[in-house]
């Protein structure tokens, strides 16, 4: 990853098919300068692992919206640093868990799993857009 990266690579983990956040996020990053690889939906961790070093991406953005986030989650540090991407930003957003939860301890659990943001269901695009430049300068 080269300083100035402004290489992200976004989609939708596991078997979530809520598209319509992913194309919101899309084009607010290509708003703010990003260039944006978009995985769609039905996303796995071994292609945002795939995407990332075939662009050379600077971040991985995973939303899941479907209360499965956990699950689907779970691990992505670990094999990103197997892949030799050690310090890639890693973002994740959406509705996460099913049920009601204390939001701050969903995003403790994330952070702990090795994210670098945590967003929730009603993190706006302009947001992420804010945490990137923040991050990758």
């Amino acid at each position: 990853m080269k300083s100035g990266n402004k290489r992200v690579v976004i989609g939708v983990i596991g078997a979530d098919i809520h598209v319509v956040g992913n194309k919101v996020i899309e084009s607010a990053l290509r708003g703010g300068g990003f260039e944006v690889t978009n995985l769609g939906i039905f996303t796995s961790q071994e292609d945002f692992i795939h995407a990332a070093k075939e662009t050379d991406a600077a971040a991985i953005i995973v939303s899941s919206l479907y209360g499965h986030g956990e699950l689907d989650c779970a691990g992505l540090r670990e094999k990103c640093i197997e892949a030799g991407m050690p310090k890639i930003k890693l973002y994740v957003g959406g509705n996460l868990v099913v049920g009601k939860h204390d939001p701050e301890e969903i995003k403790q659990k994330f952070l702990k799993m090795g994210y670098n943001r945590v967003g929730s269901e009603k993190t706006m695009p302009g947001e992420i857009v804010d945490w990137l430049r923040e991050d990758l300068d």
